[in-house]
């Protein structure tokens, strides 16, 4: 009989070269090197040709990339309509979704699955996101859009489609790093989902809105939203030990948890700290510090070591990526609506290259289910039921 692993969890069903993860010891690596050495040293754009073609690329190769980025970062016309068309309560990951997947009916190259060819799209699709997400934002308050600049990084124009205009370049430096840091990580939810399409040979665009539907979970993409909300209703660093007691016990249920479950805590790989959470920590304090409020990442502080004091270390329970993203993205004054948008605008390159190497090598991928319903039912004539 078969083993049955909820979750799939520990199932292997495939080899990867683009992501490792080590969850004792908190070890994370993009294609080789690890994140915190990333995260200091790269580009978000570096990570992207990184994680799509394997190597670290030279001045030259990223010159070209910026270029490729630039010619690739604007929509077309009739995409803004479709924005235009979306119902007013249209969330922004079901505006990225569909327009992603509008988007395939203007690639020339839709069903040309080759390497050469799916690292053209994957380039288009990297560039064309924020322009996107930053559109449908607008355009839920009534704004229209803002063209995107032919300069400057995938962070600094995102920032600047937000609102129109220069952002702070310490502010789009941190939002770079912030995009390098959820860029990839293996074989999660999304990632897997976008595989299991692709695997079908359907084409890039088909795989990407596949893997845009599972983040937007609040089990995968959602929960540095649940986070914020948590720290807003905490108010205090004082009241954080009393709020996650609470929570332990049952006491408290957080909105869109689990109970006994605090946001931001515990991840299904990682029994160590997130080595994700360390980087984003000290951006978190760097915000807090410049902008004159530390408030967020004092409560956030004040939270973990609550956790810690309750035992949830001895559990393998820390914090994961999502929870000082939270404090960072609302100190850079991202809207809490995009949170996993900005999620989904750096996982582009992690589905990317995925597809990219489910495609190299294809195998459908096609699971069993292990059946515990009734056998030998017999049909009784619909006048006698």
């Amino acid at each position: 009989m078969p083993t049955v692993a909820g979750g799939l969890e520990g199932v292997v069903f495939t080899e990867t070269g683009v992501c490792f993860i080590d969850g004792t010891v908190g070890h994370l690596l993009y294609r080789g090197y690890d994140i915190q050495d990333v995260a200091e040293h790269l580009s978000f754009e570096e990570v992207a040709y990184l994680l799509w073609l394997g190597k670290l690329p030279n001045r030259q190769e990223l010159e070209t990339l910026h270029g490729q980025f630039a010619a690739e970062r604007d929509i077309p016309s009739i995409a803004y309509d479709v924005i235009d068309a979306l119902p007013p309560n249209t969330v922004p990951m079901d505006g990225l979704r569909t327009v992603v997947s509008f988007l395939s009916g203007t690639d020339p190259e839709l069903d040309d699955n080759s390497a050469d060819a799916n690292y053209r799209k994957a380039v288009r699709l990297t560039a064309k996101a924020p322009t996107i997400m930053a559109a449908v934002h607008r355009r839920h308050f009534g704004l229209d859009p803002v063209i995107p600049q032919p300069t400057g990084s995938l962070a600094y124009n995102f920032l600047y489609m937000l609102s129109g205009q220069e952002p702070d370049e310490f502010v789009a430096q941190t939002l770079d790093v912030a995009l390098t840091l959820h860029a990839e990580h293996g074989m999660n939810a999304s990632t897997f989902a976008g595989r299991v399409t692709v695997a079908t040979l359907a084409d890039m665009y088909a795989g990407v809105t596949s893997a845009i539907g599972a983040l937007k979970g609040p089990l995968h993409g959602g929960a540095n939203a649940v986070v914020l909300k948590m720290l807003q209703e905490i108010g205090d660093p004082d009241h954080a030990r009393d709020y996650v007691n609470n929570v332990i016990s049952g006491d408290y249920v957080v909105p869109g948890m689990a109970p006994r479950r605090v946001p931001g805590f515990g991840h299904r790989v990682y029994k160590a700290f997130d080595p994700r959470a360390i980087v984003l920590r000290g951006m978190s304090k760097k915000l807090g510090e410049r902008a004159g409020d530390s408030r967020w990442v004092d409560i956030s502080n004040a939270v973990v070591e609550a956790c810690a004091a309750a035992g949830l270390n001895e559990k393998g329970i820390y914090p994961n990526v999502d929870f000082f993203s939270a404090s960072s993205y609302y100190t850079m004054g991202i809207p809490e609506s995009l949170f996993t948008p900005v999620f989904a605008i750096a996982r582009m390159t992690g589905w990317t290259a995925h597809i990219i190497e489910q495609q190299s090598d294809n195998r459908l991928i096609r699971p069993r289910a292990d059946y515990i319903g009734e056998k030998g039912l017999k049909v009784v004539p619909i006048d006698q039921r």
